[in-house]
């Protein structure tokens, strides 16, 4: 985890509301593995003293980006960032997805934006699967191509059925999961927490391995505030595990929810 002044490098309009920010970061951006996130402190927002954590899109040698939706406050105040910029963050954060296991079939698993978390995998992963994204409408199903290009076969479904399925991710996903050897799939898992708690219960149900990145609010990012606590399962019992230091990703067997 490093703390570095960054500059804004690229700034535009992606896909209806959606925006990608890239940033300068060289000692951060060789370091990220996927799942990780950044904390942002927000120039020109005075309301707020709070980094936002954003999941790391892309990543390299030179920097990071981030694919964001202006949806409050703190980031409807990132739209008047320019090229040279200043950006103070702190990454790269938490700890990511795992490397697949051997003999699995990778699937990933996106709502909203959360495939913008899972592109860093996908690009890793040796072997190519199936990707469901799931969206409200057509303009809310991001990257696809840029999947595609990868290898991914990506099934996307909008809850008003304009493009692919109509209906939940899940919609999708069950038809299919009928048909495969279950015990040999691995889930890459990020989106809303009703997705992440259905997503995770059919894992268990089923006996295949889902790993999921937890949407917790993170306000220190660090560990230190305890705000992103969640119950874990254990030997013992349970304890309480900090999504941004402990996670944000967790085996579904972790988690407890109806706690």
């Amino acid at each position: 985890m490093k703390q570095e002044k960054t500059t804004v490098v690229e700034h535009h309009n992606f896909q209806g509301e959606y925006r990608i920010l890239r940033l300068s970061a060289p000692q951060i951006g060789p370091m990220v593995k996927p799942g990780q996130f950044l904390h942002l402190l927000i120039p020109h927002y005075d309301r707020s003293i709070l980094r936002r954590p954003f999941s790391i899109y892309k990543a390299d040698a030179d920097g990071v980006s981030i694919l964001y939706k202006p949806v409050g406050r703190g980031t409807e105040a990132m739209r008047i960032l320019r090229v040279g910029d200043p950006v103070d963050i702190i990454g790269p954060l938490g700890n990511g997805y795992p490397q697949q296991a051997e003999g699995k079939i990778p699937v990933l698993v996106a709502g909203g934006y959360g495939n913008a978390a899972l592109f860093l995998k996908a690009k890793e992963l040796p072997v190519k699967g199936v990707a469901f994204f799931g969206g409200r409408t057509a303009q809310d199903i991001l990257c696809v191509d840029e999947f595609k290009e990868l290898g991914w076969d990506v099934r996307p479904t909008t809850n008003d059925g304009s493009l692919g399925t109509a209906g939940l991710v899940t919609d999708a996903f069950d038809p299919w999961m009928k048909e495969q050897n279950i015990e040999s799939l691995e889930l890459f898992v990020c989106g809303p927490n009703p997705m992440l708690k259905a997503m995770g219960d059919r894992a268990i149900e089923r006996g295949f391995t889902a790993w999921l990145s937890m949407d917790k609010n993170m306000a220190c990012g660090v560990g230190a505030c305890l705000t992103c606590v969640i119950k874990r399962q254990t030997e013992q019992g349970w304890e309480w595990a900090r999504c941004c230091k402990d996670g944000p990703v967790f085996e579904s067997r972790e988690i407890l929810w109806d706690e």
